[in-house]
């Protein structure tokens, strides 16, 4: 190999075995903010619950909080679910590969609904 790509091969960093490699899916701007805000309005209520349990506080409180983060972060999977299969999955069945995208899209309904 070349010296030229020697380089080019090692500032490639490397994937674990066995992990797949996905597209880049691009969001509309104001779906891509929706997202950001949810996803740091829950940042902050993890934040919020450590600061509970660093002050002692009522345990009920504090599992209120955690059935709030859980229910936030639904709704932020609900978002990208439907994202998915309107974008991505439909996309897959027009080109012919729907098979594959609908079979990932239920493996990852199935962890989602555990």
């Amino acid at each position: 190999m070349a010296p030229a790509k020697r380089k080019a091969a090692a500032a490639t960093p490397a994937r674990p075995p066995g992990a797949a490699r996905h597209a880049v899916v691009p969001r509309a701007g104001d779906e891509k903010g929706d997202l950001a805000r949810r996803m740091s309005r829950v940042e902050g209520q993890i934040r919020g619950i450590a600061a509970m349990i660093e002050q002692d506080r009522y345990c009920i409180d504090i599992l209120t909080q955690l059935a709030a983060v859980r229910s936030a972060l639904d709704a932020v999977g609900v978002a990208l679910l439907e994202h998915h299969l309107h974008g991505c999955v439909q996309s897959a069945v027009r080109s012919g590969d729907g098979q594959h995208a609908i079979d990932e899209a239920l493996a990852v309904i199935r962890r989602f609904a555990r």
